[in-house]
């Protein structure tokens, strides 16, 4: 078996366990036994199981991250600020096309990047800051034009939001498609939920602030 072999093999059995089960529940016995591989495998060409999670990452990170990037440029070269769904709707294209790297990728990719928070994966959010930060603080940056009403607290909060809520529909999408197929007759695939949940994340990020003595007055309204 060639290096090249071996690795993706480690590779595609890391990424289902950790999807399945989080990285802190994954051992590399459990990987070397999927892999059928060794130990000394593991090391040898990762490194770490650190190493192992961000190479895990890194396949769909080089493939989707440029793209962004390229898009976030151009929505940032326009002479009026973008508009919040505008900013959004450029995850579409590139996430989908995480299937290029296997049929379920763009669901793959999703739940480990939720893992990555779940699981307190403090490295990996160093691994994307270090080799991605600028496309990440380009999105930011879209974010704040088209939402200027947003201090910049509540923006890392309601994008925070936001990526807990993709990520639990991503984790649950086969059950959603079930449920819409049984329920309501209606055929989804990722694509759609996508498309679905773009609205829904704008209308979420861009929704007035509430201050405490309104929220205290709502929640009296509830008694």
């Amino acid at each position: 078996m060639s290096r090249i072999q071996t690795q993706q093999k480690i590779l595609d059995a890391a990424e289902g366990l950790f999807a399945e089960s989080g990285f802190n529940d994954t051992s590399l016995r459990q990987i070397t036994s999927q892999a059928e591989v060794n130990l000394a495998a593991v090391n040898y060409h990762f490194g770490s199981k650190k190493a192992l999670i961000q190479a895990v990452l890194q396949r769909y990170l080089q493939i989707v991250m440029p793209r962004l990037e390229q898009q976030f440029d151009a929505l940032l070269a326009r002479q009026q600020p973008s508009t919040l769904s505008e900013v959004l709707a450029v995850f579409v294209q590139p996430l989908l096309e995480l299937k290029q790297v296997k049929p379920q990728g763009t669901t793959l990719f999703l739940q480990l990047l939720g893992r990555g928070y779940t699981d307190v994966q403090g490295h990996l959010r160093k691994f994307i800051s270090h080799h991605y930060g600028s496309v990440l603080n380009k999105f930011v940056l879209l974010v704040q034009q088209s939402c200027p009403s947003l201090s910049n607290a509540e923006i890392f909060w309601r994008l925070h939001f936001s990526l807990g809520t993709v990520v639990f529909t991503m984790a649950s999408s086969e059950a959603l498609f079930d449920i819409a197929a049984a329920d309501y007759q209606e055929q989804a695939d990722i694509a759609s939920v996508i498309r679905r949940l773009l609205p829904y994340l704008a209308a979420g990020i861009a929704a007035p602030t509430i201050d405490s003595k309104q929220l205290d007055l709502m929640a009296q309204a509830t008694f």
